[in-house]
């Protein structure tokens, strides 16, 4: 009787924090949603259209091919970059750790790199390139590799360096040492990085469709604002944050899998 009183007890205590997590997710989109409808009653529709406009256009946007593909193709642009970003950074990344020469000479080059403002990637871009695709592959690569590169030095520093000589000291393959040490440590500020750059690579692969290309999400909102359709521009938009939320999702499930093994602690920080 006992047991089946504390297992009731803990379901409940289970079921109200869920119910209070999704309460305190959904409460503050669903009061910005009641003030944006509210304001369509008073506000002409290229301001403030009505939100059952927004979510028709949506649906139109899914259901149609060819508009889907301008969403997809602007996905295929972001994960593309990130992934050509990323394989360049954590190049970099170990060579700077493993020569002081390189750290001296990189780090001065990449944290100038990151004063650059994307808007003025995308003018060296169109001055130097021809081909539209590779105009955003370059630009998507400029804007997110320091980041990618200074996050895969900082998790090489940050490794324990007793568990480092442990570890060395069953002289393991360079394989296994990688796969037992090397990736464990870094993975978590891979992970982070990613998260990071997904949402810094949405935004500029849109200013980038904006200026030089027929095609894609930032194409779209440059038509939408042509027209001076709002109701266009909110529906595109959406997409684009639909699916920086869908691969959030992805990266956070890789994350719990990756790092079942660690213990939770009842405490909160």
């Amino acid at each position: 009787m006992n047991d089946a009183t504390t297992s009731s007890t803990k379901l409940s205590l289970f079921a109200v924090a869920t119910g209070q997590k999704i309460f305190w997710t959904v409460a503050p989109f669903v009061v910005i949603a009641a003030v944006w409808q509210f304001a369509s009653q008073f506000f002409p529709p290229f301001l403030f259209p009505s939100l059952v406009d927004v979510f028709a256009r949506v649906i139109d946007i899914l259901m149609t091919w060819s508009k889907l593909s301008s969403v997809l193709t602007t996905a295929m642009r972001i994960l593309g970059g990130l992934a050509g970003a990323f394989v360049i950074g954590a190049i970099l990344g170990f060579v700077m750790v493993q020569s002081k020469y390189a750290d001296r000479f990189l780090s001065p080059v990449l944290t100038f790199f990151q004063g650059i403002p994307a808007l003025s990637w995308v003018v060296f871009a169109i001055i130097w390139f021809h081909g539209v695709e590779f105009r955003i592959l370059f630009i998507m690569i400029a804007t997110t590799l320091p980041a990618f590169t200074f996050q895969v030095v900082g998790a090489l520093r940050s490794m324990n360096k007793d568990l480092l000589e442990m570890v060395m000291s069953f002289r393991p393959g360079r394989l296994k040492f990688f796969t037992a040490m090397v990736l464990p440590a870094v993975l978590p500020e891979i992970l982070t990085s990613w998260k990071v750059n997904l949402g810094n690579a949405s935004r500029v692969v849109v200013v980038a469709e904006l200026v030089g290309s027929s095609g894609g999400v930032g194409f779209q909102l440059l038509r939408q604002q042509q027209l001076f359709d709002m109701a266009g521009a909110l529906a595109w938009t959406l997409q684009l944050v639909f699916f920086v939320l869908l691969f959030q999702r992805l990266l956070s499930f890789i994350e719990k899998v990756a790092f079942r093994y660690r213990a939770t602690s009842e405490r909160r920080l």
